[in-house]
């Protein structure tokens, strides 16, 4: 059976949960393969007593899937602290986390990397990357530098001792030399670290083999994205990016499954573009339509609060997600926030100093200054939060919804039409 990739096509935010809601009965896994608690899902599920809502930082949300094996993979950074303050608040609501699996390869955020964030972003000032403060970051750099500490070694204490001691050899130098902060000691570290083993032993496997035996036995593996596309560390609008590889190909180095088991790449794009944080944004808008994109659509980070950056929908951007992901599907979100524009911009090219742009400028500085072209189609006022067809949708959403697919690299198999699980219209199977 196949491993099939689920990535966000954008910056994020895009709504992944709509396609872990329509594949849900049919994968047997959801595997987390890269980020931390720097990014969230907002999943919303129906109940007998009205809609539930549940957000998810660290989690897969997979673990909301009665019968699923949620999988927190090689490829995540993990802050101890939120997972089980994550896991009690679903204990607390009722939800069954028993088949939660974490990886003996994932890095956890020590104290230290959680401080160095958020002193080094305030010493960057006007340059600084728009990041969370929650170590993510820091915690890769480790992991890079061979100084990172894993799940792993929270089960042989001397081996923990010696790798925050090495890691703190260079860390306090840098804090109280360059930042003027104190010292941070070996003991509170390794004390903290260390309180967390007797519940985190229980969920610790070898989850590459798992994962592999799995797909060997027919079972079906859905791999989850955090962040995005243009958030990637190598493929995204660097520096203003995430600190992990947020594409398909980060699927595979996060989770421990090789490329030829993957058969499909579902990638989610909003009908419009939202971002968090620093960086270019072509078609952002600072005006009254912006700001109507963010209330109607409820544009405020999972994890931060943070009000997101509001756009019209860029077919470039896509483009380019659906070339260097391979993407076999789009599954496109929260058309349903698009309801009572008169009309809809739709951006086909950059122009750059006189020159157009089809596809993703090449520099960065290119990108930084692009202007969007674009192109305008007709809204519609009809709700569509009922429709559970293409042909319930009214004639203009239906053609706003082929000509972004025409425009976008990959056909569009499903559309989310408003926050409840069940509210999506299907196109196409995703499995």
């Amino acid at each position: 059976m196949p491993a099939i990739v689920l990535i966000g096509a954008q910056w994020g935010d895009e709504g992944k949960g709509k396609a872990t809601d329509l594949l849900g009965e049919h994968v047997d896994y959801v595997v987390k393969f890269n980020g931390g608690n720097n990014a969230g899902h907002t999943v919303v599920i129906p109940t007998a007593s009205g809609p539930e809502k549940y957000a998810l930082h660290l989690l897969p949300s997979g673990i909301l899937t009665p019968g699923v094996t949620p999988v927190i993979g090689n490829g995540v950074v993990i802050d101890p602290e939120v997972l089980f303050h994550e896991l009690d608040g679903l204990v607390e609501r009722g939800v069954d986390i028993s088949r939660l699996v974490v990886s003996a390869n994932a890095h956890l955020i020590a104290p230290y990397n959680r401080t160095i964030d958020k002193v080094v972003e305030r010493f960057l000032g006007s340059r600084k990357i728009g990041t969370t403060g929650r170590g993510i970051g820091p915690t890769y750099a480790d992991k890079m530098n061979r100084i990172g500490i894993r799940v792993q070694d929270l089960f042989d204490e001397h081996i923990l001792r010696q790798k925050v001691e090495g890691a703190l050899d260079q860390k306090n130098h840098l804090l109280v030399k360059v930042y003027n902060r104190r010292a941070i000691g070996v003991d509170e570290v390794v004390d903290e670290l260390l309180s967390y083993v007797e519940r985190i032993r229980p969920l610790v496997a070898d989850t590459s083999l798992l994962l592999n035996d799995a797909l060997d036995a027919g079972n079906t593996v859905l791999l989850e994205g955090g962040q995005a596309t243009l958030l990637d560390v190598d493929h995204g609008t660097y520096p203003f990016v995430t600190s992990s590889s947020a594409t398909s190909g980060g699927a595979c180095t996060g989770s421990g499954i090789p490329p030829n088991r993957v058969e499909r790449v579902i990638a989610i794009a909003k009908a419009y573009v939202t971002r968090v944080g620093e960086g270019p944004f072509p078609t952002e808008l600072d005006d009254a339509d912006g700001e109507r994109l963010r209330v109607n659509g409820h544009e405020f980070g999972t994890t931060t609060g943070r009000p997101r950056r509001c756009g019209w929908y860029d077919a470039v951007i896509s483009r380019y997600a659906a070339r260097v992901n391979g993407v076999t599907d789009f599954v496109l979100t929260k058309l349903d926030v698009l309801t009572g524009f008169e009309q809809i911009p739709v951006c086909v090219a950059y122009e750059v100093d006189g020159k157009r742009f089809d596809e993703m400028p090449m520099s960065q500085s290119d990108f930084h200054h692009a202007t969007p072209v674009l192109e305008y189609l007709p809204g519609w006022s009809e709700d569509i939060s009922g429709a559970r067809t293409f042909d319930d949708l009214p004639a203009n959403a239906r053609a706003y919804v082929m000509a972004l697919e025409e425009m976008s690299g990959a056909q569009i198999s499903a559309i989310g039409v408003g926050p409840g699980r069940d509210e999506i219209v299907q196109l196409r199977s995703l499995v």
